[in-house]
């Protein structure tokens, strides 16, 4: 192995947050190694889901306790609707990753 494959082998080893070893066993058992960059993006993912579903909540009781005040029923609904489908999106996209 020249010093370039194991600069490369390395780094691949140090984006999945394994250690050299870890990494180079489950390659050669053929296990499939998930990058640590997907898991970051699922938990930023759900985080972002996780407040979607927050805002979604708080516009729905101020809906409920004070219809049509500080803006109309109709715009409230329609951005509660893109909430719901930004959510969905969103949950599409930790399935991806």
């Amino acid at each position: 192995m020249n010093d370039e494959d194991r600069a490369r082998i390395e780094a691949a080893a140090e984006a999945t947050r394994l250690t050299l070893s870890d990494f180079m066993r489950s390659v050669a058992l053929n296990v499939r190694i998930k990058s640590a960059y997907d898991l970051e993006a699922v938990r930023a993912l759900a985080k972002v889901n996780g407040d979607l579903g927050r805002l979604g909540g708080l516009l729905k009781m101020w809906l409920a306790d004070s219809p049509g005040v500080g803006a109309r029923e109709g715009d409230v609904q329609q951005l509660l609707e893109e909430i719901r489908t930004t959510a969905a999106e969103v949950r599409e996209g930790m399935q991806r990753v």
